[in-house]
């Protein structure tokens, strides 16, 4: 039976309900989606968009993300709320913390990677998912960082730069037409990372609505993380 791959679309993998443990003392909700045939290749870590506007571990992206990329190729995806957010799987305990209380949320949630031995742990952040990963991502073993639709208003210049001696791969992914940063202004304001993969796309959006920017974004993630599952396919042989 042949199905195409799009919209809510949920392809099959091993789906557990997580939760996560902060060193002050809060229960994070979350999921993790796990390959079926065999362990994973690499790990995708989830941050979401804004929780104050609406941001959750549902974003659609995210939800996509984990929704096809076990089956596509071969990740395991870990989503999670950050602090004082709630989606279907859930609340999270706590209170919203403006991107410095949640470096304690991002450090339950590698303390997680590690306790499973989940291998080659990359950071994906969406929007204010990015600042979280510009602050605080190299406090922690990663293989790499994705910055999906950066918006850099709670990141500083010195955080940035931080990033140029890190010695793992950082790739901003600006959509041409975004609401708060596009592709110009991106190249200037992570001038200071010369090895970061600064990733225009044309026609993209802050937001990403529709299966052909999912696709674009996607393909742009897999394409980091496990490039030999390139390309990735639109129809589902299950």
């Amino acid at each position: 039976m042949s199905v195409e791959i799009s919209g809510s679309v949920e392809l099959p993998a091993r789906r557990d309900d997580i939760e996560l443990h902060t060193d002050d003392g809060l229960t994070l909700v979350g999921e993790l989606a796990s390959p079926l045939g065999g362990p994973p290749v690499a790990t995708l870590v989830c941050l979401h968009p804004l929780p104050t506007h609406g941001g959750f571990m549902d974003s659609h992206i995210l939800r996509k993300a984990a929704a096809r990329l076990p089956a596509l190729a071969q990740l395991a995806v870990l989503r999670f709320n950050t602090r004082g957010t709630t989606s279907p799987r859930g609340s999270s305990q706590g209170e919203f913390g403006d991107a410095v209380e949640e470096r304690r949320d991002l450090a339950a949630a590698m303390a997680f990677v590690a306790e499973h031995a989940l291998p080659r742990p990359w950071l994906l952040g969406w929007s204010f998912g990015t600042e979280i990963v510009l602050k605080y991502g190299l406090k922690h073993p990663i293989a790499g960082a994705i910055l999906l639709s950066p918006p850099l208003h709670r990141t500083t210049p010195d955080e940035i730069a931080a990033w140029a001696g890190a010695g793992v791969p950082l790739v901003a992914i600006v959509p041409e037409l975004d609401d708060y940063l596009r592709p110009p202004e991106a190249a200037q304001r992570f001038a200071s990372v010369p090895q970061i993969d600064l990733v225009g796309v044309e026609g993209g959006k802050h937001l990403w609505v529709g299966e052909k920017q999912t696709y674009r974004v996607l393909t742009e993630v897999v394409g980091r993380l496990n490039p030999a599952a390139l390309p990735l396919p639109t129809v589902w042989e299950g």
